[in-house]
């Protein structure tokens, strides 16, 4: 319980009573120790008080910008993107969701400098960093941040230094329609619910003040133009070195262990609660699977209520829980198959090919249903499978349970596919071409 009673967390609840009093207070911190038990990071505006830091961060630039006012040096001119060859992005963003942090910031600051790009990134809530990295920035992009005093200081700051604003986003969480038609929030308290409808404005405020906005997927792409005029382009996620230098070695790892026990496994992947809801779609499909053969498991990867399975299948899962990346990888890597079924609905609709990747970077076929992306990065019958319909995941499991040959094939496919055409390049299916014009000039 000692994470709850940090004093930076007992501050802002302080603070928050005052502003609007003891039971509002009381329950953002219900809805905070909720999300903190169920593994979801807060994110944005924290459950505890509208401010995201210390109650004065978003005053941390007030006294610089006086003193410049008072000796007439407050405006520059001209912009700095003018003035300088070399490119700098100021990368600010809420990076509390591990895999967030590692397809939007990293791997994007890992793609800039390929493109000769300097790039400083910085966790929105570290503000002398953030602040640091506006100074000799030309370029602002801001990744998943809502409206709040602190990222509006930000915001401030990048017009007085005269930067253009890119707004980066992977997931509607803007969008009232896509959240309250989203499946997987049944597995949620209606309170957490009701929190993340209250914040979709603050995310959309902040998109639409953007100069353009980027997104991962051409359906979110597609969302995204119902709340906005701005200009929409499209970052795919994409295996960057580590990741391929990770699943090499996993790979290599799980080899002997794999061929041995001569168990044939499907792997579901869940990195955050409620998908339940995606994996009911296949249940009834994955449950006979198993019970043909004794020899047949299912491998459940992270965040996942065991309860909802059914008694008899049980005793084929085996439960891995959440853990950091390149455990994660080298057990997806005993897997002779990942699948990935999705609930179709506006919210998954949007979702990229994170989970194809992490499979295809192990040497792991994915199968996969039309809901998504993910079916834009397998090549179907050749890296994976494309399951368009219920007995398409029965005939899915089937093939590749009777021919184990085939889906190691399928697999070194897919890892061949990565390498060669989703590992970075600035090519057109990666990214547009207006992103690297704005950039680059």
């Amino acid at each position: 319980m000692r994470r709850f009673f940090r004093t930076a967390l007992i501050q802002r609840f302080i603070q928050s009573c005052r502003e609007e009093g003891l039971r509002s207070a009381a329950r953002k911190a219900r809805i905070y120790i909720a999300m903190r038990l169920r593994g979801l990071a807060p994110s944005g505006t924290a459950a505890l008080g509208h401010d995201t830091g210390m109650h004065q961060d978003h005053m941390y630039l007030g006294k610089v910008w006086q003193t410049l006012a008072q000796k007439e040096a407050f405006h520059i001119s001209p912009a700095p993107a003018v003035l300088r060859q070399r490119r700098k992005i100021a990368l600010i963003a809420d990076m509390n969701l591990p895999q967030c942090r590692k397809y939007r910031v990293e791997q994007l600051a890992g793609f800039w400098e390929t493109q000769g790009v300097d790039v400083g990134y910085a966790h929105y809530q570290d503000v002398p960093r953030c602040v640091s990295v506006l100074q000799d920035a030309t370029h602002l992009m801001e990744y998943r941040l809502q409206n709040t005093p602190l990222t509006s200081m930000y915001r401030y700051e990048a017009h007085r230094l005269r930067l253009p604003i890119l707004y980066d986003l992977d997931d509607p969480l803007f969008s009232v329609s896509a959240y309250e038609t989203y499946q997987n929030m049944s597995a949620l308290p209606a309170s957490m619910k009701l929190h993340f409808l209250s914040e979709a404005p603050r995310y959309l405020d902040m998109m639409n003040g953007a100069d353009l906005i980027t997104v991962s997927t051409p359906g979110m792409a597609e969302h995204t133009r119902l709340y906005t005029r701005r200009p929409v382009h499209i970052r795919r996620n994409f295996a960057d070195t580590l990741t391929l230098e990770a699943g090499a070695q996993a790979q290599a790892t799980a080899g002997a262990a794999k061929r041995q026990d001569g168990v044939f496994r499907l792997a579901f992947a869940s990195g955050s609660q409620g998908h339940e809801a995606d994996f009911a779609i296949i249940q009834e499909q994955v449950s006979a699977f198993l019970a043909a053969a004794p020899q047949r498991r299912l491998m459940i990867l992270g965040h996942f209520d065991t309860d909802f399975l059914p008694t008899d299948l049980q005793k084929q899962v085996e439960t891995h829980p959440f853990t950091t990346y390149a455990r994660y990888l080298e057990t997806l890597a005993l897997a002779d198959c990942a699948i990935m079924p999705l609930a179709n609905d506006i919210f998954n609709s949007c979702k990229s090919a994170v989970r194809v990747i992490d499979a295809a970077s192990v040497g792991v076929p994915s199968i996969a249903g039309t809901v998504s992306d993910m079916a834009h990065v397998i090549h179907a019958g050749e890296t994976g499978l494309i399951a368009d319909e219920p007995e398409a995941w029965t005939t899915a499991f089937e093939q590749l349970a009777r021919d184990p040959d085939t889906a190691r094939k399928m697999g070194n496919a897919a890892r061949a596919d990565l390498e060669t055409r989703w590992s970075g390049q600035p090519e057109d299916h990666i990214i547009s071409p207006e992103i690297l014009h704005w950039v680059k000039g």
